[in-house]
């Protein structure tokens, strides 16, 4: 399994930007797919996590409100909208991947996510 983001940039406080990750290799149907967070000095956050089929979705706390998930399986997407952007939602995004049974949402530790993206940066200043 292969994850790409893209549509990372600087934006002002109170604004958007939308990430993308495009997969492939994916063998059947049973992945969690989920987004994560690393503030600079900081370690690893969860964000975001969807099921397969996109009708279950779940959020940290901090971006409750502000930032949706979704995805498109037809194209092999995940997609993070995020809205009303803070300066402390600056940092490294990832996309990630887990092999789950039904391709629900077990866990949030990023233990339990397999595949990685590469990252992409979002700065969001004051």
């Amino acid at each position: 399994v292969q994850l790409v983001e893209s549509g990372g940039g600087s934006v002002q406080a109170g604004g958007s930007l939308r990430l993308s990750c495009t997969a492939s290799g994916f063998t059947d149907r049973n992945y969690c797919m989920g987004w994560f967070h690393q503030a600079p000095g900081k370690g690893l956050e969860w964000v975001s996590a969807i099921n397969w089929s996109g009708d279950s979705t779940d959020y940290a706390d901090s971006v409750k409100g502000r930032f949706t998930i979704s995805k498109d399986n037809a194209k092999d997407s995940l997609y993070l909208q995020m809205n009303s952007l803070k300066p402390e939602d600056t940092g490294m995004y990832y996309c990630a991947a887990a092999k789950t049974p039904g391709g629900y949402c077990y866990s949030t530790a990023a233990a339990s996510f397999t595949y990685w993206g590469l990252r992409i940066q979002v700065t969001v200043s004051k």
